[in-house]
């Protein structure tokens, strides 16, 4: 008998919320402090990547290590508020709620301060993982049973194929529809807003089984 129950994965920075203004912030702060230069707006053009690979474009390969632990120390104060719910997030979560299925936030960010983001905004995964990036999404997702993984990257497109979910592209973040297409994405939108109707039609069709 076919499930309606799936189990649904999404990433976090730039598919479900907007951090752009509060990593720039940190980004910023970590800058005067370090006395090394950073181009912030550049840096938030580019989310996605675990933080140490792109501190490595702006302090030697000594340093790294401790710019990521000052700029995660400066996080919680600097990016939180600053962050808001990108447009369909929080229907998208509850119409996964609403086929009683679970929903995991698969994340490259450091698991602590994805949970205050998550807090703050109300919105309320059944599991969060962080520390994870491309490929390696896919042990969270194959240990939690995802059918489908949403992202805003490239990296969340081989990630979902690694575990065999249905990879579900917005562009919303640093990727548009051509480079997600070209990574493997089944279905490609907008932002979120298009999400709860794809995702009641699939589970119709009998694909969550």
């Amino acid at each position: 008998m076919p499930s309606r129950t799936p189990t649904v994965g999404f990433d976090l920075d730039m598919t479900l919320i907007d951090s752009r203004s509060g990593i720039k912030a940190a980004y910023l702060t970590l800058a005067a402090e370090t006395g090394v230069s950073i181009d912030a707006d550049l840096v938030v053009s580019r989310l996605g990547p675990p933080l140490e690979q792109e501190l490595a474009n702006w302090f030697p390969p000594g340093a790294v290590a401790g710019a990521a632990d000052r700029y995660r120390a400066l996080y919680p104060e600097r990016a939180i508020t600053p962050t808001t719910v990108l447009p369909g997030a929080r229907e998208s979560i509850e119409a996964v709620h609403a086929l009683g299925g679970r929903v995991i936030v698969v994340t490259a960010k450091y698991g602590p301060n994805a949970e205050l983001h998550l807090d703050h905004l109300g919105l309320a995964p059944d599991v969060l993982v962080g520390g994870l990036w491309a490929e390696g999404k896919a042990v969270a997702l194959l240990e939690h049973g995802a059918r489908i993984y949403v992202g805003d990257h490239t990296a969340d497109v081989r990630g979902a194929r690694a575990a065999d979910a249905v990879p579900v592209g917005v562009t919303t973040g640093p990727c548009d529809e051509e480079e997600l297409r070209t990574a493997g994405a089944d279905v490609i939108l907008p932002n979120l807003t298009g999400f709860p109707a794809w995702l009641n039609a699939w589970a119709g069709r009998g694909e969550a089984a």
